[in-house]
């Protein structure tokens, strides 16, 4: 019976990813105070691309036998923006304790150093010119005006 529960739940023997991957870094998440690691890869989404560029955060620390008033320990790429976060301190709790949707975290504590290199954004894809816009170049008289839409469609199709 055991066996067929167990298929049951497996789903003929094939899992949600996430069910597994969650389990695993539940236990390393926890550790440092981050439930599911969901902060951590909401973090931009919380404190705003701006500040995510320069920051990360390592952990949250609650006093004991609390889950409200914690210290998020920040990791900051330098001392500059470390400065400007500290202008932002209130903002920036507001919009944590909005996240979690209790006064989880206090205050901020903020740690130098560098910050692990993030995967560069994909360029984006080059224009395509199509040869539809070709013929349409020929009802243009003016021949300045012509060479300038030619150039003008070269550069879009990224052609020189």
């Amino acid at each position: 019976m055991s066996d067929e529960k167990t298929k049951d739940n497996r789903r003929y023997g094939m899992v949600q990813v996430g069910i597994p991957v969650g389990s695993l870094t539940k236990p390393i998440f926890g550790r440092h105070g981050f439930a599911g690691g969901a902060m951590i890869v909401d973090w931009p989404a919380i404190v705003g691309a701006a500040v995510a560029t320069y920051t990360l955060p390592i952990r949250v620390r609650f006093p004991p036998n609390e889950r409200t008033g914690g210290t998020l320990e920040i990791k900051v790429a330098n001392s500059a923006f470390a400065t400007e976060l500290q202008h932002l301190e209130p903002l920036i709790l507001e919009r944590i304790n909005g996240y979690f949707g209790w006064a989880a975290v206090a205050r901020l504590k903020f740690r130098h150093g560098p910050l692990p290199k993030r995967p560069a954004a994909p360029p984006p894809p080059a224009a395509q010119v199509s040869d539809r816009h070709v013929p349409a170049l020929d009802r243009v008289e003016d021949p300045d005006l012509r060479a300038a839409l030619e150039r003008l469609g070269r550069h879009l199709g990224g052609k020189p």
